[in-house]
């Protein structure tokens, strides 16, 4: 699984990476570390944009998004 991790990044630089993760790799799950609630509703909305499957995972202020393309 493919890893990015946009922690203390402000937006739109984690949508930017995350978007660029997919296009990179567009059948690979991909795991996304954030610390802002703008950047998880943000990355969210890509991911639901684009047909992944979202699991959100939190651990205190932190958030991670496993994202899995919806056509594996």
């Amino acid at each position: 699984m493919l890893e990015v991790d946009a922690r203390g990044l402000s937006c739109p630089i984690p949508v930017v990476r995350t978007k660029s993760a997919m296009d990179k790799n567009p059948q690979e799950p991909i795991s996304v570390l954030l610390d802002s609630e703008v950047s998880l509703e943000n990355v969210t909305r890509l991911a639901q944009s684009l047909g992944y499957e979202i699991n959100l995972e939190r651990s205190g202020d932190e958030y991670r998004l496993n994202l899995t393309p919806a056509s594996k």
